[in-house]
């Protein structure tokens, strides 16, 4: 059950202030996880728990990425932000901390091979980690077993909690001196820490020791490094402030606190305002506090901030270099790895390791600032509290050097285009801006609420709130060598492609309302690769690459019905949205191209994937049917727009013809059926939505209101299943579902199990798009970008008010 929230203990003038600041905004107060510090896939911290002090703040992926915050009051101190992250002494290193040797075989060996006195003088001598990969890997391996004996001296048993550090891929056995400490049938995608029973600690005191291990590969990716590590004891912890209040908007995430007789508010600001393109890739947020008496009393405290360099670490086991410098303004503290791998990684569940992770304190607030190991603190003079507020600021910012690989060539940053641009004149412009910043996200919150509230009412608007920072922070804004914008997504945790199309598809009613150049940003890339000759295909392509390597395709197969419809549509979206045909005419050619396929394949499609490509390939699909048809009408209005009157005509009786077939192939009485050859089937039509939101007057509202009957028939707590199938759904699309309601009671419908998903769910990680309407759990995905999709509804409401 999720932690509720009281304000009943606040003091008055409190409580009206924050009535009166945020009557304008949505009141989110409940999430699966919360963006703190929110810009682009790499620089992306939240908290993974309602009370910010509960857990250690982590990185979206899920690795720790720690903050911490802390308020003395009258020589008591409080923590109000992050909690100390466990601290390990490594006895035995694994192969991300120092190079170590040891005895393997890959054939089964005889015998108890996992004891001291076991003869292994015929096994090989190898170095750890092993692996397919020899990029990372220091031996290949990539037969089926192996098996690892490694020599380590005693220990004193005396110091201290000792652990298995181990990531393996697939199945492994672990023992230390003949006793089996761990077994796991799967893999793991990140370094596992698992507690040595007490009981053997003696017996690591004294002689040699054997820590012996089998792994089986049992498809896919194979990988070994292991070690161990001592837990050591963090002495003086202050205890935990009392959390008021957790308030989330677009832009922010604001916490309130009673540190014993003052208040504290810490407010984390991302500045991700869509219409300033330099501000929303400045890598800079704030952290702003607040500090006042609560007993009308005058009190003594200081303020304390840290972050880890771990900031800037893939694994916590790289080694790091840390320096203070100044600014002007700033006093500065900066950190990154001493190895500076630039764009030397691409992956999934990966975090940046090159560039450099900076803390800055203006310096008229007299602030300390010290190193220490990984940790960059910064101490504010000590003070005087009364009731009057007294205010301090602290900025973040992360320079990446160079952010994405693009066809070979690396690109800076998109506010390091202009010369002589530098992170320190980044954070001292931050810094002098930061009124006008201030008063422009504050702009936004209130802009995104009052749209999404007046186009769905208040739930809705909570929804799009919630979604707004992650959606944006999923992507990386950077300038092509020819000069095009490019707005870059992650899949993150689905498979870590860059500019997936039918990811951009889902996410993109969020920048058609506030900035469409953004969503050709999206879409360049694409035509950039298609129309260059370097993919080849008939039908559109599926994505760039592994990001940050946008050097071309790496999913394994097409999705040509899909590809080739997403691009059309939003593509007629934009020229929609800014009422010329500008846009696709730089295109009409590869256009025209999907266009053709589309009128050849799209009606009856074969067996392929779709987007929801996880649920497997379907012949005769009749969503994805719809997409092509509502595809080629969208291309028959770009024509019109074009002047082209012929072919917009030809386009216009087309579609209407394939509706009518369309009717019968899918019509299963008082629904339509998941595919044309069964009609004991059902799915969500959410592909219809574009036929309402760009009026292209296709099928009749009798199509959309039977499907929207149907559909409020098969909910179950936590949503909408997406078809038949299974009991699983995604959220976009019942977003986009819901819009095709024509009255708002049946639009609530759809859209409050969603809602409750986003307050109840047990899985307490960034927002996934992927759950199980049974028990709102978590199947897959989260902190991706396809959130942008929950706007739709905001964006019928903007385009037709």
């Amino acid at each position: 059950m999720k932690r509720s929230t009281s304000v009943s203990s606040l003091p008055c003038f409190l409580l009206l202030f924050m009535a009166f600041t945020r009557c304008a905004t949505a009141q989110v107060h409940q999430m699966p996880a919360y963006p703190l510090i929110s810009h682009d896939p790499y620089f992306s911290i939240w908290s993974f728990s309602d009370t910010v002090t509960s857990s250690p703040t982590k990185h979206w992926t899920g690795a720790d990425q720690p903050l911490i915050a802390g308020i003395t009051v009258d020589g008591k101190k409080y923590r109000i932000l992050g909690q100390e992250a466990p601290q390990y002494e490594t006895i035995l290193p694994s192969a991300e901390e120092k190079a170590y040797s040891l005895k393997y075989t890959e054939a089964r060996p005889s015998g108890n091979w996992m004891n001291e006195e076991y003869n292994d003088r015929n096994w090989k001598t190898g170095e750890g980690a092993f692996g397919d990969d020899v990029t990372f890997a220091k031996t290949k391996w990539v037969s089926p077993d192996l098996w690892t004996r490694r020599i380590f001296p005693g220990l004193n048993p005396e110091k201290g909690r000792l652990f298995l550090k181990i990531r393996h891929d697939d199945n492994v056995e672990v023992f230390l001196n003949g006793v089996n400490i761990y077994s796991l049938k799967g893999w793991t995608h990140k370094y596992l820490y698992i507690p040595v029973p007490d009981s053997l600690l003696k017996k690591v005191g004294s002689g040699d020791n054997i820590l012996a291990i089998h792994v089986a590969n049992t498809a896919g990716e194979q990988w070994l490094d292991a070690g161990l590590v001592r837990q050591t004891e963090v002495a003086g912890q202050p205890v935990e402030g009392e959390q008021k209040q957790v308030t989330v908007t677009a832009t922010g995430t604001t916490y309130d606190f009673v540190c014993g007789p003052v208040n504290v508010s810490m407010r984390f600001i991302s500045p991700l305002i869509l219409n300033d393109l330099h501000l929303l890739s400045r890598p800079v947020s704030y952290v702003a506090f607040q500090i006042s008496s609560n007993d009308h009393r005058t009190h003594t405290a200081q303020l304390y901030f840290s972050a880890s360099a771990d900031l800037a670490v893939n694994v916590p086991g790289q080694e790091v270099v840390s320096s203070k410098l100044s600014t002007a303004a700033l006093d500065l503290m900066k950190a990154g790895t001493k190895d500076q791998p630039v764009l030397a990684k691409k992956g999934d569940d990966l975090r940046i390791d090159w560039g450099y992770l900076y803390v800055g304190a203006p310096k008229k607030e007299l602030p300390v600032q010290r190193i220490s190991g990984r940790e960059l603190r910064t101490d504010f003079p000590s003070e005087t509290i009364s009731d009057k507020p007294k205010k301090h600021l602290l900025l973040l910012g992360y320079d990446d050097l160079y952010s994405i690989q693009y066809f070979h060539n690396n690109l800076k940053p998109w506010w390091k285009l202009e010369p002589g641009s530098s992170i320190e004149k980044e954070m001292d412009a931050a810094l002098d801006q930061y009124p006008a910043i201030l008063k422009k996200c504050d702009s936004a919150d209130q802009r995104v609420y009052r749209d999404a509230l007046a186009a769905g009412g208040e739930i809705y608007a909570k929804l799009c709130v919630a979604a707004y920072r992650q959606s944006v922070s999923a992507h990386k804004l950077v300038k092509s060598p020819e000069g095009e914008i490019l707005f870059l997504s992650k899949e993150n945790f689905s498979n870590g492609c860059i500019n997936t199309v039918d990811v951009t598809y889902p996410s993109a009613p969020l920048y058609l309302m506030y900035n469409p150049d953004l969503l050709k940003g999206m879409l360049n890339g694409i035509f950039y690769f298609c129309e260059s000759g370097r993919y080849g295909e008939p039908y559109a392509a599926h994505d760039l690459g592994t990001y940050p390597l946008a050097n071309g395709q790496v999913y394994g197969e097409g999705m040509p019905v899909e590809e080739s419809g997403n691009m059309i549509i939003l593509t007629a979206a934009i020229v929609k949205k800014e009422g010329n045909a500008e846009f696709a005419n730089k295109h009409w050619k590869i256009l025209n191209q999907w266009a053709n396929y589309l009128v050849q394949k799209g009606l009856d499609p074969a067996d392929q994937l779709c987007t929801d490509d996880f649920a497997g390939h379907l012949a005769r699909n009749a969503n994805l049917s719809v997409k092509a048809i509502v595809a080629l009408r969208c291309f028959g209005m770009m024509a019109g727009m074009k002047g082209d009157q012929f072919a917009a005509k030809r386009y216009t009786n087309m579609t209407e013809g394939m509706v009518r077939q369309w009717e019968k192939l899918a019509g299963a009485g008082d629904h339509y059926a998941l595919t044309f050859n069964d009609k004991n089937t059902w799915s969500q039509k959410y592909n219809m939505v574009w036929d309402k939101v760009l009026d292209l007057h296709l099928f009749p509202d009798s199509v959309y209101q039977k499907e929207i009957k149907y559909y409020l028939g098969k909910q179950n707590a936590f949503g909408l299943p997406l078809d038949s199938r299974k009991t699983y759904t995604k959220s976009d699309w019942i977003l986009w579902t819901a819009t095709l309601a024509d009255n708002q009671e049946s639009f609530e419908s759809l859209v409050a199990p969603v809602y409750k998903y986003l307050t109840e769910t047990p899985t307490r990680v960034p927002l996934s798009d992927w759950h199980e309407t049974l028990d709102g759990k978590q199947v897959g995905f989260q902190a991706r970008s396809v959130v942008g999709g929950y706007f739709m509804k905001a964006l019928y409401w903007q385009l037709h008010h």
